[in-house]
């Protein structure tokens, strides 16, 4: 089997658990941290906003190794949907298709229900107001709890933190009222 077809393949749900804690032990052991959003505290320093905004006034450099991973996410996204997408659709289950009909939604053909995530649904006052809400408790969220949901279940549990365990335990409560409770009413 060629390297492109086997890349191309679906891999055992196992694989990218076996990779993050291989990642994980790799940062450990160099005394690095897994924290994808601290890379837009950086980004911000990297342009001035530490002279007015204190929480950018800091040393933005030793963290810019970190910038490494925002550019390959971006780059492995970009390669991976130009060159190794396949054209068949995707096999959802029948309970996710017949649950997303329930709220209004039709069967996607990729990983989003065109109905929130097609290009079209930008000329809509509706998604433009869930996009920046969205947004702002984002970065509100992340911000108050000091990490991003990755962050925090990553890096902060394989390190033993009681922070990120309390962090990922409202992420969990979170995204359960949002499902079952919110989202009917949204949508």
């Amino acid at each position: 089997m060629k390297i492109l077809e086997l890349i191309k393949q679906p891999w055992p749900w196992y694989f990218s658990g076996i990779a993050i804690a291989g990642i994980m032990l790799i940062l450990i052991f160099f005394g690095k941290k897994f924290a994808f959003s601290s890379n837009l505290r950086t980004l911000c320093a990297m342009c001035g906003f530490g002279k007015g905004v204190k929480f950018f006034d800091y040393n933005w450099r030793s963290e810019k190794w970190n910038l490494l991973f925002l550019i390959g996410a971006v780059l492995g996204g970009f390669i991976s949907h130009q060159y190794l997408s396949s054209p068949k659709p995707i096999n959802i289950s029948k309970a996710t298709i017949f649950d997303l009909q329930k709220l209004g939604f039709s069967a996607p053909k990729d990983a989003e229900p065109p109905e929130l995530y097609a290009l079209e649904q930008l000329n809509n006052l509706k998604t433009w107001s869930l996009l920046i809400l969205g947004g702002l408790l984002i970065g509100f969220g992340t911000r108050w709890a000091g990490g991003c949901t990755s962050g925090h279940a990553i890096s902060g549990l394989s390190n033993l933190q009681l922070p990120s365990l309390i962090a990922v335990i409202g992420f969990f409560i979170g995204g359960l009222i949002m499902t079952h409770f919110l989202y009917p009413l949204i949508f």
